[in-house]
C-alpha cells in the first residue's frame, strides 16, 4: 500500500525547504577572517564569544540543511512515480526547473560582475572579495579568456550555491539506477555501504558528491519503503538525538580553535570531519521530528506562508550579493566587542529581506522573467 503524505507533512516539507534557504544565507554571511568553510575548517583567531558563536552556528548547528534538502528532494521525486509520467518528460521538466534557472542566474552574475568591474570603486570591492580570482595573477573577469568565461558560466558559477541544483539534476538522471539499488534485496547490501563510504570519505567526482548521493538515496528509500515520515519517533530517541546534535556541534566548534596545539594538529582533520558527520545526521533527525509545534505555528502565520513563496529566489539571489556586502557592512558596524557577531546576525537578515523585496517586485512586474528564473516556483 502506497503511503501518502498528509497535509501537515506537506507543510513541514515546505517549511524546511524555506528555513534551509534562510540558514544558507547565514552560513554564507560568516564573517570571520577565513570565510571559506569546510567540515574540517579551523579558526586561526582567538576564542571569543563572537568567533565561537559564529563558527558554532555556521559550521555546526546550521549544517544539516543541505542533507535534509537532498533527502526531501529524493523523497518527492520518488513520490512522483505515482503520476505515471514518462521518465523522459520528467527529466525535461527538471531541466526547466533546475538547469534553466542555473544558467540564468549564473549568466546574470557573470554579466553584472563584468559591468561592475568597469566602475573603479566597485572594482576594488570585487578585488577584495577574491570572488573572480582564477589564479595568482588574474583577479577579475576582464582577465579571463573567452573559454574561461564560458567555463565560469557553465561549470563554476559565481553564485557558488548553484552547485546544489546542478547536482540534484544529475541525481534525477540517475534516479532509476538509485531506485533499483535501494529496492533490490541484493544490490542494497553493496549500495548502502558504498554510499556510506563515499559520504565519510568526502567523495566528489565532477557533479556527483557523497553527501548528496547518500541523502537523496535515503529520501528515495524512505518513499519506496512506504515509510511515513510524518509519524513521530519515540521521545527518548528524539532527546538522545538532540543531545548528540548539540554536543557534537559544541565540541567540534571548540576543537576548531585548538589548531595552536601542535600535538593535536595531525588529528584535527579527522575529529572535525567525524563530528561533522554525526552532527549532520542527528541534526536532520532532531530538526525534522522535533519541530512540529514550530511548524504548526509558522504555517498558520499569513506573513510566513507568503514569504515561503520566495524560497528559491532567496537561494538564487543572495550570492554574490551577500559576498559583496560583508565587508562594507562590517565597516558600518564599527569596531566594538561584538560588532562582528551583531553583523553576522543582522547582515544575512537584511539580505533575506532584500531578496524577498526584489523577488516580490520581479514577480509582480516581470512575471515571465520570474517564472523562468525560478523554474516556475512561488508563482
Amino acid at each position: 500500500m502506497l503511503v501518502r503524505i498528509d497535509d501537515f507533512t506537506s507543510q513541514k516539507l515546505k517549511f524546511w525547504s524555506f528555513i534551509s534557504m534562510l540558514l544558507l544565507v547565514f552560513v554564507h554571511g560568516y564573517n570571520l577572517q577565513e570565510r571559506y568553510l569546510q567540515p574540517f575548517s579551523t579558526v586561526n583567531e582567538p576564542l571569543t564569544v563572537t568567533t565561537f558563536t559564529s563558527y558554532l552556528l555556521a559550521n555546526g548547528l546550521f549544517r544539516f540543511r543541505i542533507p535534509m534538502l537532498f533527502a526531501i528532494s529524493g523523497y518527492l521525486f520518488a513520490m512522483a512515480d505515482s503520476k505515471g509520467l514518462p521518465f523522459g518528460k520528467r527529466i525535461g521538466k527538471r531541466f526547466k526547473t533546475l538547469l534553466v534557472p542555473y544558467f540564468i542566474w549564473s549568466g546574470v552574475a557573470l554579466l553584472t560582475g563584468w559591468l561592475m568591474e568597469l566602475y573603479a570603486p566597485i572594482k576594488q570591492l570585487i578585488l577584495d572579495t577574491h570572488l573572480m580570482q582564477i589564479d595568482d595573477t588574474r583577479m577579475l573577469l576582464h582577465d579571463y579568456h573567452w573559454y574561461e568565461l564560458l567555463g565560469r558560466w557553465i561549470v563554476v558559477p559565481i553564485p557558488y550555491q548553484l552547485w546544489f541544483i546542478r547536482s540534484l539534476f544529475f541525481y534525477n538522471l540517475l534516479y532509476w539506477g538509485i531506485r533499483w539499488c535501494v529496492q533490490n534485496k541484493y544490490a542494497r547490501w553493496v549500495y548502502w555501504p558504498l554510499m556510506l563510504l563515499f559520504w565519510l570519505s568526502g567523495f566528489h567526482l565532477i557533479f556527483l558528491e557523497g553527501e548528496g548521493l547518500l541523502f537523496f538515496s535515503l529520501g528515495v528509500a524512505l518513499q519506496k519503503g512506504n515509510i511515513n515520515i510524518g509519524n513521530p519517533i519515540p521521545k527518548w530517541l528524539l532527546l538522545i538525538s538532540g543531545i548528540i546534535f548539540l554536543t557534537t556541534a559544541l565540541v567540534k566548534s571548540w576543537l576548531a580553535f585548538q589548531v595552536h596545539i601542535e600535538a593535536w594538529q595531525p588529528y584535527l582533520f579527522w575529529w572535525l570531519s567525524l563530528l561533522h558527520k554525526i552532527c549532520i545526521v542527528t541534526g536532520v533527525i532532531t530538526m525534522w521530528y522535533g519541530s512540529n509545534k514550530l511548524v504548526q505555528w509558522c504555517m498558520h502565520q499569513t506573513w510566513f506562508v507568503a514569504a515561503t513563496a520566495f524560497s528559491f529566489f532567496i537561494y538564487a539571489f543572495h550570492v554574490p550579493l551577500v559576498t559583496y556586502t560583508i565587508d562594507p557592512f562590517l565597516n558600518t558596524m564599527g569596531n566594538h566587542s561584538y560588532s562582528r557577531l551583531v553583523a553576522f546576525l543582522l547582515h544575512p537578515t537584511l539580505i533575506i529581506l532584500v531578496c524577498i523585496g526584489v523577488g516580490y517586485f520581479v514577480r509582480k512586474y516581470l512575471p515571465q522573467g520570474y517564472a523562468w528564473s525560478t523554474g516556475g516556483r512561488g508563482l
